[in-house]
């Protein structure tokens, strides 16, 4: 019982205290600094010397760009270091839905057999000096036939 008493009064002094410090702090005057004053907008805007030139020069002509074709935008896409050739690794490495198409047995590889059958023989006709890289000319061999476009029956 004692023990309870104890704690009790304990207990009772504590919580006397921390509501004596909490009091304390809240009559204490705090000092919040203001901010700085702004300064104010002038009133006129500055003028020029007499000897000032009325105009600046010109700002430079932005470089004419030409006009590319379908074909030359694809080539561009393909022609991924800019060399003006297209190798084997270029041509293929931004073709995913092609690459779907050609992964017959869907499990995200290519084999040999799966890739060569398929785009093998498209690169090798378009490839005719037989130097494994594609020019622009022979690029344009390459590119999809169109299909025709059924018509609407709206």
């Amino acid at each position: 019982m004692r023990k309870l008493l104890a704690g009790a009064g304990i207990a009772l002094i504590a919580s006397s205290l921390g509501y004596w410090f909490w009091q304390s702090w809240a009559a204490a005057d705090l000092i919040i600094p203001r901010p700085p004053p702004e300064e104010p907008a002038p009133l006129e805007l500055p003028v020029a010397g007499k000897d000032a030139p009325a105009f600046g020069a010109p700002p430079p002509e932005p470089p004419k760009a030409t006009k590319l074709s379908r074909e030359e935008v694809r080539f561009n896409r393909y022609d991924r270091n800019r060399d003006e050739l297209v190798s084997r690794i270029e041509m293929m490495s931004s073709r995913t839905k092609d690459f779907k198409k050609l992964d017959r047995d869907g499990n995200n590889l290519l084999s040999f057999e799966e890739w060569a059958a398929a785009t093998g023989e498209r690169f090798a006709g378009a490839d005719s000096n037989r130097d494994n890289l594609l020019t622009r000319k022979e690029f344009l061999s390459t590119r999809p036939k169109k299909t025709a476009k059924p018509n609407c029956r709206c």
